[in-house]
């Protein structure tokens, strides 16, 4: 009897170590803020690799002349992206001296290593829906002609964006980001998962277990409060998208 109780104690354990070595760990815009590499840079995604991040964080925007190019916010130094010609955006320089990256030269760095997934988020347009569909389709047709789609995850904050994409890269793994659809929403259109601020999952806890239940991705933005990935991690998150990862790595690690 003493066996057997001790063999269920230890089964416990494992159980319970085992949810929380399921959170992963997403750098957001990459590892920029401990390693003075910009942000959304080819410095700061080889940074994610390197410290072993599950997956390093992106953001497309498309110019105005149809080239795609990595920057997290709509505008560079005043240049608003949509409305600025490829060339303009190419002398365009980060802090370290790197040129702003386009999509394809940010692909082809990602997927020279094997162990960091590219989380590719999916601006939505501000000039129409139909330019942000538009760039939907430019993104995944570069992503397959790349080679790079085993690699890749789509987010985004557009819903229809996000439907495309399953329309039109079935295989791929694509999160809604908004925060307002359930689990059983996201489910019935066939996106994959959610990656919602973590405020959202505070009012609604249990969409973190209705969601794995359902085979569901479960995701988080942007967490860099310790005592907020704590309580995530004890929810059994899967992933958690932060701009301390080197934070997070350690505290996964104890």
């Amino acid at each position: 009897m003493k066996r057997l109780l001790t063999l269920g104690i230890l089964a416990q354990l494992a159980l319970s170590t085992a949810s929380f070595a399921q959170t992963k760990v997403v750098a957001h815009r990459g590892a920029w803020k401990h390693t003075g590499a910009p942000e959304n840079s080819i410095a700061a995604l080889k940074e994610a690799i390197k410290m072993g991040c599950e997956g390093s964080e992106f953001d497309v925007h498309m110019s105005a002349d149809s080239v795609l190019f990595v920057n997290h916010d709509a505008d560079i130094q005043g240049l608003p992206i949509e409305r600025t010609s490829a060339k303009q955006l190419s002398a365009v320089k980060l802090s370290n001296g790197e040129t702003l990256p386009t999509l394809e030269a940010y692909l082809k760095e990602g997927i020279k290593q094997k162990k960091t997934r590219l989380v590719l988020e999916i601006k939505p347009s501000a000039v129409s829906k139909e330019r942000g569909i538009a760039l939907t389709r430019k993104v995944v047709a570069m992503v397959n002609a790349l080679k790079a789609a085993p690699k890749v995850d789509y987010i985004s904050f557009d819903y229809d964006i996000c439907k495309e994409i399953t329309k039109i890269a079935p295989k791929a793994t694509v999160q809604y980001l908004n925060g307002d659809k359930t689990p059983d929403e996201l489910l019935a259109d066939g996106i994959h998962g959610f990656d919602y601020h973590y405020s959202i999952l505070k009012k609604n806890p249990s969409w973190i277990k209705e969601a794995k239940s359902k085979k569901l991705i479960t995701n988080v933005w942007t967490v860099n409060d310790e005592k907020d990935m704590d309580w995530l991690i004890s929810e059994g998150i899967s992933l958690i998208t932060t701009n301390e990862p080197e934070l997070l790595i350690q505290k996964l690690r104890k």
